[in-house]
């Protein structure tokens, strides 16, 4: 195995160091320094290309060397109608930071993501608005927000997750189909839904396309949504988080005219949920996921908004 930092560069002194180990491809790296409540930070993220063995060496060998750790290109907990799922592989696979505490994201899902929903509420008008979310289940609270807005939502967690072509037109029929399905998916390997390494850049559209032919917005996870896509996605809306320029570039091929990302962008880059959650830790000084309220603090203490780029512009809408 190559080692994987062989070229890695930890923080100057004095900076706060968060890392994001992913599964997903490492063609998404990136490096952001900045400076917070006057605290200078380094936000990084280390893809392995889908190569667990990879990340768990990055887990033990940068342990007690950052102040937190993200956990990228995979979920360790899924929150979802008020329960926390655990995946099984994903818990030993972080197993390997004993000092160094590692988020996934999940908790800042459940109240960033809802909180930007009621702030873009004014702009997108969510109520009646036709939304797709590819899949719900690991952003619960995004799918419980938009359903609470009054939009005509369609959870496609069964047919781009599990291959069925059956899409959930409720937010009670999503809870249902978590309360029974998660206990079992837990127990597998995340990759078997969702793509890792060179899975995240290839796409694969088949019964799903009417869905998005459907669809005004396009919702959830960056991966999915490009994986199961049409080639025509013109005069779509794109509701995400992590967004890269390569992103940016493959919506405006695809005619998408509005992307929407529930954070602004840092940097050259809209930065995962799992970075943020681990850089709120840090900032915190605590070594443990924080509660909602402390996360939702932090967001308003900070600013974050979410960010409208009309992709025929080069510049943020709001």
């Amino acid at each position: 195995m190559t080692d994987p930092l062989r070229d890695w560069q930890p923080a100057p002194p004095g900076f706060k160091h968060v890392v994001s180990v992913s599964l997903g491809n490492s063609s998404r790296n990136a490096r952001e320094e900045l400076t917070v409540l006057g605290q200078p930070f380094v936000l990084e993220r280390l893809g392995t290309d889908g190569d667990a063995k990879k990340a768990a060496h990055l887990f033990a060998a940068l342990d007690g060397r950052v102040d937190a750790f993200g956990l990228g290109g995979a979920d360790l907990y899924v929150i979802a109608g008020g329960r926390r799922y655990t995946f099984s592989n994903i818990r030993k696979l972080v197993s390997h930071a004993r000092l160094t505490p590692v988020l996934d994201g999940s908790g800042l899902k459940n109240t960033l993501e809802r909180d930007a929903i009621a702030q873009l509420d004014p702009v997108v008008g969510w109520r009646g608005r036709r939304v797709l979310m590819v899949s719900a289940v690991d952003r619960f609270g995004m799918a419980e927000a938009l359903a609470e807005a009054g939009a005509d939502v369609m959870f496609g967690d069964l047919v781009f997750g599990l291959n069925l072509n059956v899409p959930l037109r409720s937010i009670g029929a999503l809870r249902r189909a978590a309360r029974l399905a998660l206990p079992l998916l837990t127990r597998l390997p995340q990759d078997w839904f969702y793509p890792t390494g060179q899975k995240q850049e290839t796409s694969v559209p088949g019964q799903g396309t009417r869905y998005y032919a459907w669809a005004e917005v396009i919702a959830g996870d960056t991966h999915y949504a490009k994986r199961y896509a049409p080639r025509d996605l013109a005069g779509k809306t794109i509701l995400t988080q992590t967004i890269t320029e390569a992103d940016r570039a493959w919506m405006q091929e695809r005619g998408v005219a509005r992307l929407i990302t529930t954070t602004p962008r840092i940097g050259k880059r809209n930065f995962a949920t799992n970075v943020l959650e681990a850089f709120f830790v840090a900032l915190s000084g605590r070594r443990e996921a924080l509660s909602e309220g402390e996360y939702l603090r932090y967001i308003r203490e900070l600013g974050f908004r979410p960010e409208i780029t009309e992709l025929g512009s080069t510049h943020p809408a709001a």
